[in-house]
C-alpha cells in the first residue's frame, strides 16, 4: 500500500459528508407568512404558538380555560363545528382529574374510518412552564394544517377528527376519557400524535401498536414524508419502556394504533419555566408540519382498515429515504455477512494479502480502544459531576453545556482510537485489522438479531464494509474516494445514535457514545487507519478535545435563558400545628437559604407520605418555619355504616381555599373495595380490589374548587387510617407569605411539586368551622359532551 497524502482531504470529506446526513434529517429552511394560503407556513403556526403560549396554562388554572375558549374559536374560524367532552378520571396510578377535551370533526366523502389528529392543550404544572413546545407546538401544527388543509379543498375520503386533549400532563387522563367514553372513539382507524419532550433537534417518528408494524411501516413510506426520522431500534426499546403519551392510552385501553411525531433535543426546557416561544426551534416547528401535510393527504384517501398487520418490519431512515425489510431477514443477513467475510479472507490468505496472525493482532487496538474510551468517559463524567456539582440540579440530566461533552467525549474517544491504531497497526497492514472491527460488528448483529431484532438494520454498513474488504482483496488497491464511498452508510445510520442517546437518555449514558464511536471508527478503518501520522491527528483530536471541555467548563454556570432550578414548599402539619420550609434540591443557592436557612438541615420525617414526582424525587432539607393560618379543608363523613363483615365510607372533603391539589393516603394494612372517587372507578380496574403501591391512595388535580367524593368499603375489623395533603400553586403570590421572587438566573423545579402551600393532616370526623368558597357544580354524570354555539362557516369538502 503506498503512501497516502490525503489524510486531511479524508477528515474533511468524512465531516462534510456528516454535514450533509444531519442537515437533510430536518429542514433549514422557515416558511413565511408570504405562503400560498394552501400550503402549511411555519410563521403562522409560530403565531399559534405565541398566543397558546402566553402564559401557564395547566389544568385548573384560569389560564386553561382561556386557551380551551381560544382553540374553539380557531377551528370555529377555519369553518369547523366543535364540541366538548368533560369528565372525571381516574387511571391506574391512582390519578383522578375533570379533563375537558376540545373536538371537531370534519367529514369524507367515503370513509372507512375515522383519521384522528392528536395534540394535548394543557401545560406542566408546577413549574411554570408555558408549553410553547410541550404542546402549544403540536396544537398549533395542527391548527395550521388543518386550516391549509381546508382551504386547499383537498378531496379525502375518510373522516378527518380533530382532538385537542386535556390533562396529558397530569395522567393521561384526557385520552382515557376520550377512548373510553366518547362514541367516535370506535371509528377511529389511525392516530397522528405530535409531542414534545424538548424544544428544538429533529422530530422523531414513533409507532404505538399492538401488533406488528409491517403494515404502518409501509403506508407511512407510501405517504412521501420529505423529512423522515426513525428507525426500527427506537421502536424496540420504545416497546419495551413504560410509555407516556396519550397515543399510549389509544393503544392499550381503545387498540387503536398510530404515529407519535416528537422533538427531544434542548431537553433542559422540557417542562420548565423556559419552554416558551423564545426557546422553540422554529425549523423544529417546520420538521413537525413536513410530517402533517403528507400523512394527512394519504391517511385521509387510503382504507384506515389496511393499517393492520402481524409481522414487523426492520426500518430505518437515511438521507432523503426511508427504508424497510422483515424482521425474518435479520437473521439471514448477518449469517450471509459472515460468511462473505470468511470466503473473503480466505482469498486473501491465498492471495497472500491476508494472515491470520495480522487478523488476531487486529484485535488489540480495537478492544482496547473500546475499553479505554468507555471507561475513561464513565469515570471522566463521575468526576466532572464532582468538579461541578450543580450539574445535578438538573433533574433531566442533559446540562445547558451538554453537546460541548458530547463533542469532548467523542473527539477524546477519536483520540484514543488512533493512539491504539498508531501503536498496534501500521498503514500497510489495515485491511488485515479491518477483519476485527467486522467481525465484532457481525457478532453484535448476531446477538441483536436474537434479542432487539428492531436493531437488524446495523448489519447494513457491515455489509459495505465487507465489500469493501472484498474489493481490495481481489484487487490489491487502495482507493480513497471508493473508501469515502462505502463508508457513508456506517456515517448515516451509526453516528446520529452517538449524539442521539446522550441526548435522549442523558448524558449519564456518555460512555454508550464513546463506545459507539470507537465502533464507528473501526468501520471506517479502511480510512484513518491509512494515515500514516496517527500520531499526529492523536494529539490534533486530544487538543480539540481539551477545548471542548474548556468550552464546557467556562459555560457552566447559570445566566437567564439557561436558569438554575430550586424549590421550595411550606408545609404545615395540622395534626400537630407546626410548620416547615422545604426542598428537593441537593445545592441551596441564596434564594432557597433565606428560608432554610445556612446549616442545611436534613428533611426528617417528611417523605413518610411520597408526593408523586417523574424521578421519585424526595425532600432534602427543611427547616422550622411560622404557623401561618391557612384555612385547613373540611371534611365530612357522609355515611358510615356497618354491612356483615363489611364497613362503607363515603368521605367529602371540601376546600376551603383556592387548591390545586389532594393527596390521599392509608395505611397499607387497609385494603380498600368498590373505590370509586368523584363517581369514577380506576380504568381498566380487574376484581373489586383497590390496587396500590405503598400508602397512596389517589392524586387529585381540583378544577373549580370542586370537592373530593370518595365511597368505598374496608373490612369493619379494619382500623381506619388514613390521610391528606391539600396543595395549592400559590405560594410565590400568596399574600399570607410574601415570598420574595427569584433571580432571573433561576426558575422552579419541575417534575415535582413546587412553589407551593401544603397542609397535611389526619382524616377524621370534624368538620372545620370556616367558610367555604363556593365550588363548581359536580356534574353527576362523568362524561358530557357539549356543542358550540358557534356553526360552521364553511362546510367541508
Amino acid at each position: 500500500m503506498k503512501k497516502n497524502p490525503t489524510s486531511i482531504l479524508a477528515i474533511v470529506c468524512v465531516l462534510a459528508i456528516l454535514g450533509i446526513i444531519y442537515a437533510s434529517m430536518m429542514p433549514q429552511w422557515i416558511s413565511k407568512d408570504e405562503e400560498a394560503l394552501a400550503e402549511f407556513s411555519t410563521e403562522r403556526a409560530l403565531n399559534q404558538v405565541e398566543i397558546i403560549a402566553q402564559k401557564p396554562h395547566y389544568v385548573g388554572s384560569t389560564n386553561h380555560e382561556l386557551v380551551a375558549n381560544y382553540l374553539k374559536l380557531e377551528l370555529n374560524r377555519i369553518g369547523l363545528e366543535t364540541s366538548v367532552q368533560e369528565g372525571f378520571t381516574l387511571n391506574d396510578k391512582g390519578l383522578l382529574v375533570k379533563s375537558k377535551n376540545i373536538l371537531a370533526r370534519i367529514k369524507g366523502t367515503n370513509n372507512s374510518k375515522a383519521l384522528l389528529l392528536l395534540s394535548h392543550y394543557d401545560s406542566a404544572p408546577h413549574s411554570f412552564s408555558k408549553g410553547a413546545s410541550d404542546d402549544a407546538s403540536g396544537v398549533a401544527t395542527i391548527l395550521e394544517g388543518i386550516r391549509a388543509f381546508l382551504y386547499a379543498k383537498q378531496p379525502h375520503k375518510n373522516d378527518i377528527i380533530i382532538l385537542f386533549s386535556d390533562a396529558e400532563e397530569l395522567g393521561l387522563n384526557g385520552a382515557a376519557l376520550f377512548v373510553n367514553k366518547h362514541p367516535w372513539a370506535k371509528e377511529v382507524g389511525l392516530v397522528i400524535n405530535f409531542e414534545a419532550r424538548g424544544s428544538s433537534g429533529p422530530s422523531y417518528m414513533l409507532m404505538e401498536t399492538n401488533k406488528g408494524n409491517e403494515a404502518l411501516v409501509k403506508e407511512f413510506s407510501n405517504a412521501k414524508t420529505k423529512y423522515p426520522v426513525s428507525n426500527s431500534l427506537m421502536y424496540s426499546i420504545y416497546k419495551m419502556l413504560p410509555n407516556d403519551t396519550d397515543l399510549t392510552v389509544f393503544r392499550k385501553q381503545g387498540n387503536i394504533q398510530g404515529f407519535n411525531f416528537a422533538f427531544i433535543d434542548g431537553h433542559y426546557n422540557y417542562h420548565t419555566q423556559q419552554d416558551d416561544v423564545q426557546h422553540l426551534s422554529k425549523t423544529t416547528l417546520a420538521h413537525q408540519g413536513t410530517y402533517l401535510m403528507p400523512l394527512l393527504k394519504y391517511f385521509s384517501n387510503v382504507d384506515l382498515n389496511t393499517t393492520n398487520s402481524t409481522q414487523d418490519d426492520v426500518y430505518f431512515s437515511a438521507p432523503f429515504s426511508f427504508i424497510s425489510y422483515p424482521f425474518s431477514w435479520v437473521f439471514p443477513m448477518t449469517i450471509i455477512a459472515l460468511g462473505l467475510l470468511i470466503l473473503f479472507i480466505f482469498i486473501g490468505k491465498a492471495k497472500r494479502v491476508i494472515t491470520f496472525r495480522e487478523i488476531f493482532r487486529g484485535f488489540v487496538p480495537l478492544l482496547g480502544s473500546i475499553a479505554i474510551s468507555g471507561l475513561v468517559t464513565f469515570l471522566g463524567w463521575k468526576i466532572i459531576l464532582e468538579i461541578y456539582p450543580q450539574y445535578s440540579d438538573l433533574l433531566n440530566g442533559f446540562t445547558y453545556n451538554g453537546h460541548a461533552y458530547i463533542g469532548a467525549f467523542v473527539t477524546l474517544s477519536i483520540a484514543i482510537s488512533f493512539a491504539f491504531y498508531h501503536h498496534f497497526s501500521e498503514a500497510k497492514i489495515t485491511m488485515n485489522h479491518f477483519v476485527a472491527p467486522l467481525l465484532l460488528w457481525i457478532i453484535i448483529n448476531a446477538f441483536l438479531a436474537n434479542s432487539l431484532t428492531g436493531a437488524g438494520f446495523l448489519i447494513i454498513p457491515v455489509y459495505f464494509g465487507v465489500l469493501l474488504f472484498g474489493i481490495f482483496v481481489l484487487t490489491q488497491h487502495y482507493s480513497l474516494g471508493l473508501n469515502l464511498l462505502f463508508s457513508i452508510p456506517a456515517l448515516a445510520i451509526v453516528a446520529p445514535f452517538i449524539v442521539m442517546f446522550p441526548v435522549g437518555l442523558g448524558l449519564k449514558i456518555l460512555y454508550g457514545s464513546a463506545i459507539l464511536t470507537v465502533l464507528l471508527f473501526g468501520l471506517l478503518l479502511p480510512i484513518f487507519g491509512a494515515f500514516f501520522k496517527k500520531g499526529v491527528w492523536t494529539m490534533l483530536f486530544f487538543a480539540v478535545s481539551i477545548g471542548f471541555f474548556i468550552y464546557a467548563g467556562y459555560h457552566s454556570g447559570y445566566e437567564h435563558g439557561k436558569a438554575k432550578s430550586n424549590s421550595l414548599l411550606y408545609i404545615y402539619n395540622a395534626n400537630t400545628n407546626s410548620a416547615v420550609w422545604a426542598t428537593y434540591d441537593v445545592n441551596l443557592d441564596e434564594w432557597t437559604k433565606t428560608y432554610l436557612g445556612e446549616k442545611n438541615q436534613k428533611a426528617v420525617g417528611l417523605n413518610a407520605l411520597p408526593l408523586a414526582s417523574k424521578y421519585n424525587s424526595g425532600f432534602t432539607y427543611s427547616a422550622i418555619a411560622p404557623v401561618v393560618d391557612v384555612p385547613k379543608p373540611t371534611i365530612a363523613f357522609l355515611k358510615d355504616s356497618v354491612v356483615g363483615n363489611n364497613r362503607y365510607l363515603k368521605i367529602k372533603i371540601t376546600p376551603n381555599r383556592k387548591v390545586n391539589r389532594y393527596d390521599i393516603y392509608a395505611n397499607p394494612k387497609m385494603t380498600l373495595y368498590n373505590f370509586k372517587a368523584n363517581g369514577v372507578a380506576t380504568s381498566d380496574q380487574k376484581g373489586n380490589r383497590l390496587e396500590r403501591d405503598g400508602s397512596k391512595i389517589i392524586c387529585y388535580y381540583v378544577v373549580g374548587n370542586e370537592p373530593l367524593v370518595m365511597d368505598f368499603y374496608i373490612n369493619k375489623s379494619s382500623i381506619f387510617d388514613m390521610d391528606l395533603i391539600e396543595s395549592s400553586f400559590d405560594l410565590m403570590t400568596n399574600p399570607l407569605f410574601q415570598i420574595k421572587p427569584r433571580n432571573d438566573w433561576m426558575m422552579p423545579t419541575p417534575f415535582v411539586l413546587n412553589d407551593a402551600v401544603l397542609i397535611q393532616q389526619k382524616i377524621k370526623k370534624y368538620t372545620a368551622p370556616v367558610a367555604t368558597i363556593p365550588a363548581a357544580t359536580v356534574v353527576k354524570d362523568s362524561t358530557v359532551v357539549s356543542k358550540d354555539s358557534l356553526k360552521s362557516i364553511v362546510k367541508p369538502q
